[in-house]
């Protein structure tokens, strides 16, 4: 009985080593900051920072569990699609409205809940999240 119960967790075990062999996951790079927003303060800067930085600009922060397969592959795809619909780093070649980029923060679309578990610091009190909205606002007014 118990060599049953083995060889499905090892057969798991193998598994998990045997896609770390996989290549995708692991480009962690950070292009050149082209252009950022003119931010109308330091302020709505740093809480796009601790909301949006990791996936919307050529800032990511990588942490160590994204160069572990099949995570690394989540991460990966999160950063590679969130640069391509909005980069922060690349402003001036931004396809995103505006208004697109307050909505989805005001119905607390972004950041997704699954980013907020593992990155509290980028769960805003309901102070902070109206300080950003307003801040957002303020900034990409004049676009």
């Amino acid at each position: 009985m118990p060599k049953k119960i083995n060889l499905p967790v090892l057969i798991v075990i193998a598994l998990l080593i045997l896609i770390q062999f996989i290549p995708y996951g692991r480009q962690h790079n950070n292009p050149a900051v082209v252009q950022e927003p003119r931010w109308d303060s330091p302020q709505t800067r740093r809480f796009a920072q601790r909301e949006c930085f990791d996936c919307h600009s050529n800032e990511t922060t990588w942490p160590w569990y994204s160069s572990i397969a099949p995570i690394s592959w989540l991460v990966q795809s999160n950063v590679e699609e969130g640069r391509l619909w909005l980069n922060f780093s690349e402003y001036g070649q931004m396809q995103v409205e505006a208004s697109d980029i307050i909505e989805v923060v005001q119905a607390e679309v972004m950041p997704p809940g699954e980013y907020l578990i593992l990155h509290p610091t980028a769960n805003l009190s309901a102070g902070e999240q109206e300080a950003f909205l307003v801040g957002l606002q303020a900034t990409f007014s004049g676009k």
